[in-house]
């Protein structure tokens, strides 16, 4: 008890300390003698995040196409410089317990990390780069120290007609990014906090939607994907990914996953776009013969308001091989979809967003079908308070359907408040409800499985970064 106490008062006089900081108050002046350089020449957006969502007056057109690998947005933000931007991030986390540690207790961690963002513009090509990386001290014996990183790279070049785009997330936690960080800026790579800095926008949580899977693990997620322009309405868009899921702890299912589209997109107006797209996904399991084959054809339909309205819908057929027979079923027949919508209120943003389909396992499964639905709101509530709430559901299910089939239900449920201390300083606090339900705990194959799970978080927030710092 005295080790937890002693913690904890040292994380809050790390806070204190670093509260008594003055903040930068002004951002980088432009020399007067100088002529300003040229705004970058458009590209397909990245990322904008939705809690921080700046006047829509202020953003550019989403140009991302409709059947593409990135997740939509309500707009990009251009910088006509290029700059890096470091910073400082302390948290201190307060839990009632872990998954696989029964009866473990209320324990502390803290977490120190360092954060950085880089913007690099040219003519015709962008790159984009957040990082944050650090350590974490736990109370809990069995938990231990440790570090985390998580990094989100992009790199874009754009000819007349031809766009080619890579991008690469990677990250090593303490446990699954579904509600990891409680929607406070330790969940981003960077931070979150150079809004200028696009984050990659192809999304990696589903991949891990079960807190039954326990221990530290890492994932890498690279994409490439090209488009052409085939005239004013209509594009094509080819991609590739390539991903890994690996678990320090024995007891979980590790997991390669290659796979690839094809769609067309075309413009009916201004705002409304359709599409066709093919996507296959091949999911192999280290030390296991499974491998999992999933097509699908889905059609799309998108809607998009620069600052205001961004809708998309999609849906169709779905077949799924097996070459290693689940029971004696081959093959399986059904359906994948979904739909996301990012709505801007007044002084914040909303958004929510639905998807079904099959998905590696979550180091749990060895294939599941996922339905997973997320949901995040942002206000600002004053010139330096703002409010924020975030929730996640997550239904996991062996991949053949049956009358007893097992599932797992996950949820997380997060709210907090966050004041800012002039532009470069903000602090946060938030709570976060971690509840992982299952019918039946013979469906996990893993050794460290519990039946039920709940956790409740309790987390306070510092972050600090320079003012931009400009390149050229």
């Amino acid at each position: 008890m005295s080790r937890r106490v002693t913690t904890f008062l040292a994380g809050c006089a790390a806070l204190a300390l670093v509260l008594c900081m003055p903040a930068t108050s002004r951002a980088q002046d432009q020399n007067p003698d100088e002529a300003p350089k040229p705004a970058a020449r458009a590209y397909p957006p990245i990322d904008a995040s939705s809690d921080d969502q700046p006047s829509p007056d202020t953003l550019l057109p989403d140009g991302r196409p409709l059947t593409g690998v990135q997740n939509a947005t309500l707009g990009r933000i251009e910088s006509p410089h290029s700059y890096w931007q470091p910073g400082f991030q302390y948290s201190n986390t307060i839990q009632n317990s872990y998954p696989g540690q029964t009866g473990s207790g209320w324990s502390i961690t803290n977490y120190f990390a360092a954060n950085v963002s880089l913007l690099e513009s040219w003519r015709a090509a962008q790159l984009a780069i957040n990082y944050s990386g650090g350590g974490d001290v736990s109370t809990q014996n069995a938990i231990g120290n440790g570090f985390f990183q998580q990094v989100g790279a992009s790199q874009s070049f754009q000819w007349a007609r031809w766009q080619l785009q890579f991008f690469d997330q990677f990250a090593y936690l303490p446990q699954s990014q579904f509600g990891f960080g409680g929607g406070t800026g330790l969940s981003l790579p960077g931070g979150g906090s150079a809004p200028g800095v696009p984050q990659t926008g192809i999304g990696s949580g589903i991949t891990q939607s079960l807190f039954t899977a326990v221990g530290p693990r890492y994932n890498n997620t690279f994409t490439t994907q090209a488009i052409y322009q085939l005239s004013p309405r209509a594009s094509v868009n080819v991609s590739g990914t390539y991903g890994i899921l690996r678990f320090v702890d024995k007891g979980n299912i590790d997991d390669d996953n290659a796979g690839g589209s094809i769609g067309f997109n075309y413009q009916l107006s201004k705002e409304d776009t359709i599409g066709l797209v093919y996507h296959y996904n091949r999911f192999s399991y280290v030390g296991q013969p499974q491998v999992i084959g999933d097509n699908s054809i889905n059609l799309a339909y998108g809607k998009k308001i620069t600052g205001r309205v961004a809708l998309q819908v999609f849906g169709g057929p779905d077949i799924t091989t097996f070459s290693v027979p689940i029971g004696t079923t081959t093959k399986e027949v059904s359906g994948s979809g979904g739909a996301s919508l990012s709505y801007a209120i007044n002084r914040g943003s909303l958004g929510i967003a639905y998807n079904h389909g099959v998905t590696a396992g979550s180091g749990v499964y060895a294939g599941a079908t996922t339905d997973q639905v997320t949901g995040s709101i942002g206000r600002n509530l004053t010139r330096v308070w703002s409010a924020h709430a975030n929730i996640g559901f997550a239904k996991n299910r062996s991949i053949v359907g049956s009358a007893a089939q097992n599932s797992y239900d996950s949820v997380t449920v997060a709210g907090g408040v966050s004041r800012s201390f002039g532009p470069n300083t903000n602090f946060s606090l938030a709570y976060t409800a971690n509840i992982q339900t299952t019918n039946a705990p013979s469906g996990c194959t893993g050794t460290n499985c519990n039946s039920t799970y709940t956790q409740h978080q309790i987390t306070m927030n510092f972050q600090w970064h320079t003012r931009p710092l400009v390149l050229r």
